[in-house]
């Protein structure tokens, strides 16, 4: 499981919109392009799924990584309504993984919760991503250590929260984009 996220840890927070080329390895491919997004409500993370959406195109891989609660799927749920598909996006925790079909000429939505998969690309292998991506947009929860290696341009999506007994909805959004992919996107989304 994964470290608790604080916005006041994460640089440059509470999440000042703050774009800057990136530069070093992760897993075979280096970071291009980040952002840090402040956002305050579940209605508003929606709204930053649909921003989004306009960005991506069929083969991105988008990873989601944030606390129980953080907000993954509220965003996916806008990244669905963003990219016009069939079906209502909730959390695939317990089928692993759901398509979602376009309504029109879009990409299909492959929406993947990876937090009780342990083994990595080994077992994200049984699930078919590599074939899904060409002509998807693939978006997996909890990816972190398990699908790097599908693909070199990837969008890493990290939600800080507030962590402990609080109701506090404010979180840090940080988007970083790795490869050539994303080298020259704008992912200030304001």
């Amino acid at each position: 499981m994964e470290a608790p996220h604080n916005p006041a840890d994460a640089p440059g927070a509470p999440g000042l919109p703050d774009t800057a080329p990136q530069s070093g390895p992760q897993n075979g491919s280096r970071p291009a392009r980040e952002a840090r997004i402040a956002v305050d409500s579940a209605a508003r993370m929606t709204e930053l799924g649909r921003r989004l959406a306009v960005r991506l195109r069929p083969g991105d891989l988008v990873m989601l990584t944030g606390e129980l609660g953080a907000g993954k799927t509220t965003l996916t749920r806008g990244l669905g309504e963003g990219l016009g598909v069939r079906g209502a996006v909730t959390s695939p925790t317990f089928v692993i993984a759901r398509v979602h079909p376009p309504l029109g000429d879009g990409p299909a939505l492959v929406h993947v919760d990876a937090y009780r998969l342990g083994g990595g690309l080994d077992e994200m292998e049984d699930l078919d991503l590599d074939v899904s991506l060409p002509d998807s947009v693939v978006v997996v929860e909890w990816g972190d250590g398990k699908v790097e290696d599908l693909s070199e341009d990837r969008l890493h999506v990290v939600i800080h929260r507030v962590v402990g007994d609080t109701d506090d909805d404010r979180r840090t959004v940080t988007l970083t984009g790795y490869g050539a992919r994303w080298a020259d996107a704008d992912l200030a989304l304001e």
